[in-house]
């Protein structure tokens, strides 16, 4: 049985420790590495598309990051009970034209008893920024 450490039940440490690991391999950019902290069959909603695996996972995150270039991600701990944990976060990217954006979200989060991921809810609005006004 495959496992991602830390596993649930979370304490502040360890729910500090899983959304530091997200943020990284988010920020690695490649969707195979990032696809192994979700279960096989992760359900996920990402602003008004739903993705349910993690072939689907691959698919979405690789089409990502073609139209969503120089990403880079901050992610929060916002709040985490047993085997759930709700973060606050914010991204920047270039699209293809070369313009900015801003995204600031929430996710909530749940995880199954091995550390994987089986459900992630994403709330995700986008904000147009000049190149001055990047902070990350």
């Amino acid at each position: 049985m495959e496992k991602k450490y830390p596993i649930p039940p979370f304490t502040e440490k360890t729910a500090r420790e899983k959304v530091q690991m997200a943020e990284d391999a988010w920020n690695s950019k490649n969707p195979e590495k990032v696809s192994k902290a979700y279960t096989i069959d992760t359900a996920w909603r990402n602003k008004s598309e739903f993705i349910n695996g993690r072939e689907d996972v691959v698919a979405f995150l690789t089409n990502k990051w073609q139209h969503e270039l120089n990403y880079k991600l901050k992610k929060d701990l916002w709040a985490f009970t047993d085997n759930k944990i709700a973060v606050r976060f914010e991204y920047e990217f270039q699209n293809n034209e070369g313009q900015w954006f801003r995204a600031y979200g929430n996710e909530n989060w749940e995880f199954d008893k091995n550390g994987l991921m089986k459900k992630r809810y994403a709330s995700i609005n986008y904000l147009s920024i000049n190149p001055t006004e990047r902070k990350l």
